[in-house]
């Protein structure tokens, strides 16, 4: 049999941080990075006869990214312990959800192929997140650092909806941008806010029940969880080919060799010995705490793509790539408002930004100026103040050194010639220099044209006008 003869069926639990300001259970900062062990307290420390104290912010942003993904919300919730021994865990449990999470049964929606499908939701639950092992370059040890210990994280499950690593794609893409949207996480993949477990079997086409699966951890790069998945479906399909089993068991992707290699056998749920935590009370949410979380709701990227279809008359690939994450969006509009020029903003965000952060692996969210400054650039070309070829020396200079254009155009001396004397005698040296173009334009080669107005911005470093430098070659040339 071929692989064409099986059907790949994939379920993640992507592992969120919420952006609080402190962590789940005590007063603790949450920010990213400090020295080891300078973020914590006898509480996240797991000290004797400390006891922890729910962060409500924590239930609401919780509550917030299952109304944005149009989930069934708890009127009664709790917290549970999840037990077992890892260094980095101080209290040899972990406080999460088990049978009563505050939000279950939703979905999002993504467009594969043309056409929308939706990926179940089984679950939404609040937990904190465990300590970070620091191990020795030179295998004589590790450290814990427990800064991170306690760092509240939402679990959003799916239903085993997916069939491919493309749709896999689309639907991490859409859920960060959800998050992101409604600012109930920063999402940066790089600091582990945004994590994936992955869960991958393989079945013949047909068959209605699931095979065995195996599950890769801790995963926090698309591309990786791309090619992960891609690998371990075909290494299953091989297995079975050649009459083998899959065992349910843990594995490690690596992604230089791009193998997955087994890490241990993966645990089901007894194996944890879930119990209510006895310090902790019972949560209760209220209709009113439900609506006022729902008002307060942004605008999504659904709403938001159709509104700039209609009200900007952008077109839909346009619309597509400006709200497919919340920053892109946000600059877009502020900067639409200074320019009132909204095809020409999301010409720059599409070209020229995006480069500029692909080529220094930079996400939308490190975008380093702010809207109103792109919005001021295109003013400066609109105007005929600088030539967009200065702007985009201005742009790169804005990621450089964040700043107003028109400061940066002034300390460079990048300002468009506009002057007509002074542009007519641009034009005048170089037809004296260039006959031969002279002579081919006259003899019906347009292309001449071209290489004279480039010539003379090369004199005047990029900086004359190049409508009028057309305009004064094409009267010289007919003379």
């Amino acid at each position: 049999m071929s692989r064409e003869d099986y059907e790949i069926v994939i379920g993640l639990e992507v592992h969120s941080e919420l952006s609080t300001k402190t962590k789940i259970f005590c007063s603790c900062p949450t920010e990213f990075g400090g020295d080891p062990n300078t973020h914590c307290c006898p509480v996240c420390m797991a000290m004797p006869g400390t006891l922890p104290v729910l962060n409500e912010k924590v239930v609401e942003y919780a509550i917030k990214a299952g109304l944005a993904t149009n989930c069934k919300i708890a009127d009664i919730s709790k917290n549970d312990r999840k037990n077992y021994f890892y260094p980095d865990l101080p209290k040899a449990y972990q406080i999460s959800q088990y049978d009563m999470p505050l939000c279950e049964h939703g979905y999002i929606e993504i467009e594969v192929d043309g056409e929308k499908k939706k990926i179940g939701l089984t679950r939404i639950h609040i937990e904190e997140d465990a300590g970070k092992l620091n191990h020795d370059d030179y295998g004589r040890g590790s450290l814990v650092d427990l800064n991170r210990a306690g760092v509240p994280l939402i679990e959003i499950v799916s239903e085993p909806d997916l069939r491919s690593s493309e749709e896999v794609d689309l639907y991490l893409k859409k859920l960060k941008s959800i998050l992101e949207y409604i600012e109930v996480s920063d999402c940066k993949m790089q600091e582990g806010s945004l994590r994936a477990d992955v869960n991958v079997s393989v079945r013949k086409k047909g068959v209605s029940e699931f095979g065995t699966r195996t599950e890769m951890k801790n995963m926090n790069s698309f591309r990786s969880i791309v090619r992960a998945i891609d690998y371990e479906a075909e290494r299953q399909i091989e297995v079975l080919e050649e009459g083998g089993k899959i065992d349910q068991e843990t594995l490690r992707w690596d992604d230089v060799s791009g193998k997955t290699f087994p890490m241990r056998d993966k645990e089901d749920a007894q194996d944890y010995r879930y119990f209510p935590d006895p310090d902790l009370v019972t949560i209760r949410i209220s209709e009113e705490m439900k609506e006022n979380i729902r008002k307060s709701l942004p605008e999504m990227p659904e709403s938001r793509k159709k509104r700039y279809i209609e009200e900007y008359n952008l077109p839909e690939y346009d619309s597509n790539i400006l709200t497919s994450s919340k920053y892109f969006s946000d600059l877009f509009e502020g900067a639409t408002k200074i320019c009132n020029n909204p095809k020409a903003v999301s010409n720059w965000i599409m070209t020229d930004i995006i480069k500029e952060l692909n080529e220094k692996e930079l996400e939308p969210s490190d975008i380093p100026f702010k809207s109103d400054e792109l919005g001021n650039l295109v003013v400066l070309i609109d105007k005929g103040t600088i030539s967009s070829s200065i702007a985009k020396k201005v742009l790169q200079e804005m990621f450089e050194n964040p700043r107003d254009p028109q400061k940066i155009i002034e300390e460079k001396g990048w300002i468009q010639i506009s002057d007509e004397g002074a542009i007519k005698e641009v034009v005048l040296k170089i037809l004296e220099a260039n006959p031969q173009s002279v002579v081919d334009f006259k003899a019906g080669k347009d292309k001449a044209l071209g290489f004279l107005v480039g010539q003379a911005m090369k004199e005047t470093k990029g900086k004359a006008n190049p409508q009028m430098l057309n305009k004064m070659f094409l009267e010289e040339l007919k003379k």
